[in-house]
């Protein structure tokens, strides 16, 4: 598998599988279903960071929802607690669980200042429908984090370069 070190933009991002927070085996390229996907490893439900930064994601999950565009967040975290933190958040995206940090080892995204949860850094990945990297950021450091201008910015990049009728005909 890639180290985040290979994934720079245009490379392609492992297709992981991993379960989601009702236990079913997702795919990343099934949860794309052809649009863009942005795919977010986030530390916990339990950091405060990450608490307020899907407030962010939550208010975008209208746009991306009429816009074509999916979204997926993963954390070390079991199935049963990402379910019930996607519920507190009323986010409607799929939460996957990579108990036991097998993806998080192959990507080497593993947060080394915490040694009680071993969670993933903070990342947000732009990818294209095939998973090749359109952008990313590491989050490690709040403001690090693209705000939601910058989603929008880079979504619109990423969107006009993969739909042919971006620009309809004119009559």
């Amino acid at each position: 598998m890639s180290s985040v070190r290979d994934l720079v933009p245009g490379g392609l991002f492992p297709d992981l599988e991993l379960p989601d927070s009702d236990g079913h085996l997702r795919r990343l390229s099934d949860l794309a279903a052809g649009d863009p996907l942005l795919l977010h490893t986030y530390r916990g439900w339990w950091c405060p960071k990450e608490r307020t930064w899907f407030g962010h994601l939550v208010a975008l999950q209208d746009d991306a929802e009429v816009a074509y565009t999916r979204f997926a967040s993963l954390s070390v975290d079991p199935p049963e607690t990402s379910a019930a933190f996607r519920a507190g958040l009323d986010a409607r995206w799929p939460f996957l669980s990579d108990v036991g940090g097998a993806a998080l080892e192959d990507l080497g995204l593993r947060e080394t200042t915490d040694t009680v949860h071993d969670p993933y850094l903070p990342t947000v990945w732009l990818l294209g429908p095939d998973l090749r990297v359109h952008r990313w950021w590491l989050g490690y450091w709040y403001w690090a984090r693209p705000s939601r201008a910058e989603l929008h910015t880079e979504l619109r990049a990423l969107s006009a370069g993969l739909r042919p009728d971006w620009d309809p005909p004119r009559p």
